[in-house]
């Protein structure tokens, strides 16, 4: 079974109030993934994560593993958060050994959830 990387579309990120208007962060970083999924993932948009307050965020599953929700990310990050993706869809449990994980999944993780039986 493939991982899902989800991505919250309707993420504003640090987006100042001036630019309502403008195409949401989560929205421009779903679409900077979307065509570039690693072998083994799936993206998939999703409309909320309820982590409004940490900026762009984005969560990581697949059954049997553990799953992690990130947050603070922008559309820069996008090489980071595949790699990231890559290096989970290749573990038998979801656990990516610490140094092997990009610095921004080791530092702006807001989640981590056991799998389900």
């Amino acid at each position: 079974m493939r991982a899902v990387l989800h991505v919250c579309t309707t993420c504003r990120g640090t987006q100042p109030a001036e630019d309502l208007d403008a195409p949401r962060p989560g929205a421009v970083l779903h679409e900077t993934l979307q065509d570039a999924a690693p072998e083994g993932v799936q993206i998939r948009a999703v409309e909320c994560l309820s982590a409004c307050s940490q900026g762009c965020s984005v969560a990581l599953s697949a059954p049997g593993k553990w799953s992690y929700v990130y947050g603070r990310l922008t559309p820069e990050d996008a090489a980071d958060i595949l790699a990231g993706a890559a290096a989970y869809a290749g573990t038998p449990d979801g656990i990516v050994p610490w140094r092997e994980r990009p610095v921004i999944f080791r530092k702006q993780s807001l989640a981590r959830i056991p799998p389900q039986e």
